[in-house]
């Protein structure tokens, strides 16, 4: 139990603010979640591998509209400032009917359709924790947690103010997952070097 004295002698700690942000090491993430900060190193390769081949499976049919029904702008790492937290998910990912035009801006206040989260040791319990909450309170339709080391892709689609897993797909299975489930996709192309 705390004393009045132990209690009166710690401060309440502040907000994080975007100067905190600013202050971070160039080779650092920085994020503001529920008012804390978080700072992450750059990823690892196997995370880059990943986020860079499900870029190339998603930009060309969804955002181009080569093989897909186009209609979407997909951005890898954008700076979301969401109800006043700054979130940097790995890929976002809006319907042209909500954003019909990148707007030139440093950091993005139109909550995406679409997230996706490479999961590493380091992020995984906050991408599971503390964004996802985020994420559903401003909206997000749907969120995709995948994870190199394991090979998997779980898909969740908002419900209410909750998320629900769609499905949890392994290896080397071809899915076809919400909101891009136009086009069958190979998840073995996100693992192979």
């Amino acid at each position: 139990m705390m004393t009045a004295r132990a209690a009166m002698s710690q401060k309440p700690r502040r907000p994080a603010t975007y100067e905190d942000l600013e202050a971070l090491p160039p080779n650092q993430v920085g994020e503001i979640v529920a008012g804390e900060l978080y700072a992450s190193p750059r990823p690892a390769t196997p995370h880059a591998l990943v986020a860079s081949s499900l870029g190339g499976e998603l930009i060309g049919p969804f955002q181009r509209g080569r093989g897909g029904p186009g209609g979407w702008i997909i951005l890898y790492a954008p700076e979301l400032h969401l109800g006043g937290d700054v979130l940097v998910p790995d890929f976002a990912g809006w319907r042209r009917e909500r954003m019909s035009k990148l707007p030139r801006v440093p950091a993005l206040t139109i909550a995406p359709d679409w997230v996706c989260e490479v999961l590493s040791p380091s992020t995984e319990a906050r991408d599971r924790g503390a964004k996802l909450p985020a994420y559903a309170r401003e909206g997000v339709r749907h969120v995709w947690l995948v994870d190199p080391d394991v090979r998997t892709l779980e898909v969740f689609r908002l419900e209410g103010t909750r998320y629900v897993l769609l499905g949890a797909h392994t290896d080397d299975a071809a899915v076809r997952a919400e909101p891009f489930d136009a086009i069958e996709l190979s998840l073995r192309v996100l693992w192979e070097e």
